[in-house]
């Protein structure tokens, strides 16, 4: 897998790529705050191996996405565990925030530090929420590659 223990935690670098993004507000990997609300039990990833314990040949297979015997039979971690990636799909969740400039009057205080209201006429500030998953995408695409190319490097 791709990432470090400590430093260079592939979810943590994953988590401040996203939220670079202008507008996100949270991030999540996995099932991410909603693991806070379950049991160890529940949350771990359990594996198994589809190798008879007599032989070297698969009997069957979990998950047909990998030539390796052993498999996860859940991705509540995200694909990432203890900060490296595990061969699951990489799961992120991102919140967005509504655009700020909106028609309706709104308080704040003038360059003096006068108390005024504000209204924006027409709409200024883009929704980026069409638009936004591209980026996301790119970002977190940018990110695995760059971990990719240190742990390459690393090994030479």
């Amino acid at each position: 897998g791709i990432g470090n223990p400590v430093f260079g935690k592939l979810d943590a670098l994953l988590a401040a790529a996203v939220m670079s993004i202008g507008a996100v507000k949270g991030v999540e990997i996995g099932d991410g705050f909603a693991a806070a609300d379950v049991f160890g039990s529940e949350n771990n990833d359990c594996m198994r191996s589809d190798m008879r314990s007599d032989s070297s040949s698969p009997i069957s297979t979990i998950s047909s996405d990998s030539s390796s015997p052993v498999k996860f039979l859940s991705n509540h971690a995200g694909g990432i565990l203890g900060g490296i990636s595990n061969g699951n799909d990489i799961v992120i969740r991102f919140a967005v925030k509504p655009t700020p400039s909106i028609s309706k009057a709104q308080e704040t205080v003038d360059t003096d530090g006068k108390n005024a209201d504000i209204s924006v006429k027409g709409r200024h500030d883009p929704c980026i929420v069409p638009r936004i998953l591209v980026v996301a995408e790119c970002m977190t695409a940018m990110t695995i590659l760059d971990s990719l190319m240190e742990s390459s490097s690393a090994k030479f």
